[in-house]
C-alpha cells in the first residue's frame, strides 16, 4: 500500500511539474512568435498586425524618440519599414526591400508578465551594387503582459547599435562598463 500511495505521489508531482514547464514552453514559443510577427509585419508595412502586438498603453523607445500608447505608436510605425511608400516605376516588376531578423530571445516569464531580450539585425537588397548588405544591428530590452490570455508588448526598448543611441555598455545584455578596472 505504501509503495502504491508513494507511486501515485511521485506521478502526481511528475505530471504538475510537466504542466508547470509546458506552460512555460508555451509562454516561450507565444512570445517568440509575436516578436517574430511583429518583425515580418514591420517588413511588409502591415501596420494592422504592428499594432496587435502591442498593449493599450504600450511604450516604444528607439532611435525617433518615445512613443506613448498605441495612437502615438501607430501614427510613429505607418511610415516605418515596409509602410514606406515605394516611389518606383509604375512598370517595375521587383523592388528592393529591407529585412529584419531577430534571433537569440532571452525569455523570462513570471506569471502573466514576461522580460524579453534579443538581438536584431537588418539586411538591404538596396545597394549601387544590388547585392545583399548589413544595414543595422542592435537589441530589444522587452517588457509584456499576458492580456485575456494573449502576450502584449507593454514595452519596447529599440537599440540601434549603428546609430546614435548606441552605448559604450548595455547592462540589460550583462555587459559591464569596460573603463571600470577589474
Amino acid at each position: 500500500m505504501k509503495k502504491t500511495m508513494l507511486g501515485l505521489a511521485a506521478a502526481l508531482l511528475c505530471s504538475i511539474s510537466g504542466v508547470s514547464m509546458a506552460g512555460y514552453a508555451d509562454d516561450r514559443a507565444e512570445i517568440q512568435n509575436l516578436s517574430n510577427r511583429y518583425m515580418v509585419a514591420v517588413d511588409a508595412g502591415d501596420i494592422e498586425t504592428v499594432m496587435s502586438t502591442w498593449a493599450e498603453n504600450g511604450v516604444l523607445e528607439w532611435i525617433y524618440g518615445v512613443e506613448h500608447g498605441k495612437a502615438e505608436i501607430r501614427k510613429a510605425m505607418s511610415g516605418f519599414g515596409g509602410g514606406r511608400p515605394y516611389d518606383g516605376p509604375a512598370n517595375a516588376t521587383s523592388r528592393p526591400r529591407t529585412r529584419h531578423q531577430i534571433i537569440n530571445h532571452v525569455v523570462d516569464v513570471d506569471g502573466n508578465k514576461a522580460k524579453t531580450i534579443a538581438y536584431w539585425f537588418a539586411l538591404t537588397n538596396n545597394t549601387p551594387q544590388k547585392d545583399v548588405q548589413l544595414l543595422y544591428f542592435g537589441h530589444y530590452e522587452d517588457e509584456l503582459e499576458k492580456v485575456n490570455g494573449k502576450w502584449l508588448f507593454t514595452k519596447r526598448h529599440v537599440y540601434n547599435e549603428t546609430q546614435s543611441n548606441r552605448s559604450l555598455f548595455y547592462p540589460g545584455l550583462g555587459e559591464k562598463d569596460p573603463r571600470q578596472k577589474k
